[in-house]
């Protein structure tokens, strides 16, 4: 394994940083304030400017669709990056550093992920309908998997109904946590449900194009985080009441709704997972700096040991958290998806865990002015802390990576299935 970045990762590492430095850390100030007013004014669920008028900006300078792999750009005709997992993964890093940044790359959960799905199995058709539009960044998409009726940690369990009805599809299910639902600019979701409920475990699932405007669609409410509704993307409760849609709406086929699960989640994960490390890496830097600004006890609070304990900590999990991720976009690359899902695993364990510990010491050095939003720590942690399950709780992920682990011995491993379950 060699994890020395290539030169044209370097190229674009050095050019986002300086993007980051002249435009987003300058605009988090006016982002909240736009919000606020927003707010004010009833238009809380409104596009912001700030984050259009960055994307411009990012487009002109040449870092949009960082996210794009070789074989989806391929697919969609849509030159993009061009990037392997192992040479996106340090970009993502960067662009995490500020949770709402991403959207101003066009790199931002769950349109990349919805992308990628549509250039690999949506037909020519959806591809001109909606992936065009999604990579020029002038819509957005949801993904409908979870439910609350059900423990969508088993996709098993998921029981919306996708049934066939001549040449159309009528969809009837309740979803709630779909993210990006709530955004005005939301025009398509990508629906998971079943076709066939007597078919295999396995083989009941099936994903359809859901056009945002079709009748029968509708969102009950927005959900919050600890107290955040991240508003104007958010994440709704809705219902697909005899939502009816083209047979031609189908991606891949019936039934095949867990092998695209796998093909989606799996970069999905990757990138969640470096966007945390780079939140861990931002908090740790406030928190240096707010314990070498205060005193306390007649010294600095960076010269108090428990910090000195807690800073040394951060270091050393942020740079394993890093190395473990690293290792499993390189293997994901040279060896696919299926071979890295122990890795994959053991990523979405970690990095969550990890930011949410290095947030929670920044949060605490800062005092009382950590836990309200004058400064990024307490969203920061907000968001970590929903990563836990996003993507797959974490005990799904421990449950399999045990299985795998007792299977060298004879116990479990066959059965042990690469989870499938909420992503965004």
């Amino acid at each position: 394994m060699d994890f020395e970045y290539s030169a044209k990762t370097k190229d674009l590492q050095a050019r986002l940083q300086r993007f980051m430095q002249e435009h987003i850390y300058p605009a988090e100030a006016g982002y909240a304030a736009e919000l606020a007013a927003n707010t004010a004014a009833g238009r809380r669920w409104s596009a912001l400017q700030t984050i259009e008028q960055l994307k411009a900006k990012a487009q002109a300078a040449g870092l949009w669709n960082l996210f794009l792999p070789v074989d989806s750009a391929a697919a969609s005709g849509y030159e993009g990056a061009g990037l392997t997992n192992q040479e996106y993964a340090p970009l993502a890093e960067i662009m995490g550093r500020v949770p709402w940044a991403s959207e101003v790359f066009n790199c931002s959960a769950p349109d990349t992920g919805n992308m990628e799905t549509i250039a690999r199995y949506g037909d020519e058709a959806n591809k001109q309908r909606w992936l065009k539009p999604l990579l020029e960044g002038r819509i957005r998409s949801a993904f409908a998997m979870t439910e609350p009726e059900v423990a969508s940690s088993d996709a098993t369990n998921i029981g919306t109904r996708i049934e066939r009805q001549g040449n159309d599809y009528v969809i009837n299910g309740h979803k709630w946590w779909i993210s990006g639902a709530a955004d005005p600019r939301c025009a398509v979701f990508i629906v998971m449900g079943k076709t066939d409920p007597e078919a295999a475990k396995h083989s009941q699932q099936s994903m359809v194009l859901v056009p945002a405007d079709t009748p029968g669609i509708r969102i009950v409410r927005p959900l919050n985080v600890l107290g955040y509704d991240d508003a104007p993307h958010g994440h709704v409760e809705m219902y697909f009441e005899n939502v009816r849609v083209p047979v031609a709406n189908i991606l891949l086929g019936e039934g095949r709704g867990f092998e695209i699960a796998q093909g989606r989640l799996g970069p999905g994960r990757i990138h969640h997972c470096m966007r945390l490390i780079g939140l861990a890496e931002r908090a740790l830097e406030l928190m240096c700096q707010r314990a070498s600004s205060r005193t306390a006890f007649g010294k600095t609070v960076a010269q108090q040991s428990v910090t000195q304990e807690r800073i040394a900590e951060a270091r050393c999990r942020i740079d394993m958290a890093r190395l473990l991720t690293l290792k499993a976009a390189w293997l994901m690359d040279t060896a696919g998806n299926k071979v890295a899902r122990n890795e994959i695993a053991m990523i979405k364990v970690v990095a969550p865990s990890m930011a949410c510990q290095v947030i929670d010491w920044a949060i605490q050095v800062h005092g009382g002015g950590g836990m309200c939003d004058d400064f990024p720590l307490a969203y920061a942690y907000a968001t970590a802390r929903t990563l836990r399950f996003a993507d797959g709780p974490d005990e799904v992920h421990r449950n399999a990576l045990a299985k795998w682990e007792l299977g060298k011995y004879g116990s479990y491993g066959k059965d042990a299935d690469v989870p499938v379950t909420r992503g965004s």
